[in-house]
């Protein structure tokens, strides 16, 4: 059965600072996928994300969101994003987790306005889809780098978007902590259907757990991710041919380290 096209773009060059940082990209993600996207420091990977959420302009090409051109896409509810430094907050602030969470609730419709019994209903549910419930009522600056991440995917989920993108959202995630925080998010897509694009530079964790690949180094290369992926002939496209991996047993289903 075809799946929905959600995110498609076509030869594509991405604008940074007066220079072309991504160029002729083309690719297509559909609804339900989830994907890793990673690359050498540098390559574009953040830029590729904010060319998607239209924030940086695009000099060549087209990008459309739900079969809409993003020069008219509207509907960005439908989208949530959680940049590198979402964790970087001054911890003195005085919000609870769920206070921050309830946050995600506020739009240009209620501004000012108190948040409704549903919004709660929302809040709390995005709680409990991150395991913050037993939390829920710290204050944020006591939080470790793990809950801090899940804190933010809590308050980006809360809108119940369809597309989630994540920027490296492991940085501050200690290594005990980490395989939960990929299988939460593995549940997200699973479960609710979530279209997932995570930047990454956790190669094992991509090829564990994710079903598609975006390999950005100026050029973007997409690929499926199946038994039969050639993964060296992959990433050797982006990182060099001197670059060499050693696969071993994943308790997923088989990754490797660099």
């Amino acid at each position: 059965m075809k799946r929905e096209v959600v995110i498609e773009a076509k030869n594509v060059d991405i604008i940074r600072s007066k220079e072309i940082v991504i160029e002729d990209a083309s690719f297509t993600i559909n609804k339900g996928d989830y994907v890793g996207i990673v690359g050498p420091n540098g390559g574009g990977k953040t830029t590729l994300l904010l060319g998607l959420l239209g924030i940086l302009p695009i000099a060549k090409g087209s990008i459309s969101l739900f079969s809409k051109d993003i020069s008219v896409f509207s509907e960005w509810d439908r989208i949530a994003y959680v940049p590198q430094d979402a964790t970087s907050f001054d911890e003195s602030f005085p919000l609870t987790v769920r206070e921050l969470v309830g946050l995600g609730r506020v739009s240009r419709r209620n501004i000012g306005r108190p948040l409704s019994k549903a919004d709660w209903i929302s809040v709390d549910e995005a709680l409990h889809l991150m395991g913050l419930d037993d939390i829920a009522d710290k204050r944020i600056g006591e939080l470790s780098g793990g809950q801090k991440q899940r804190l933010f995917i809590a308050k980006a989920l809360v809108r119940n978007p369809e597309i989630l993108l994540l920027d490296e959202p492991t940085i501050g995630v200690d290594a005990n902590t980490l395989e939960g925080f990929y299988k939460k998010l593995s549940d997200l897509n699973t479960e609710r259907s979530i279209t997932i694009l995570i930047v990454s530079h956790d190669l094992s964790s991509v090829f564990c757990r994710m079903s598609k690949i975006l390999c950005v180094n100026k050029h973007v290369y997409s690929s499926e991710i199946t038994q039969n992926t050639d993964i060296n002939k992959l990433l050797k496209r982006v990182y060099g041919e001197h670059f060499h991996f050693v696969f071993h047993e994943h308790s997923c289903k088989g990754g490797f380290y660099q």
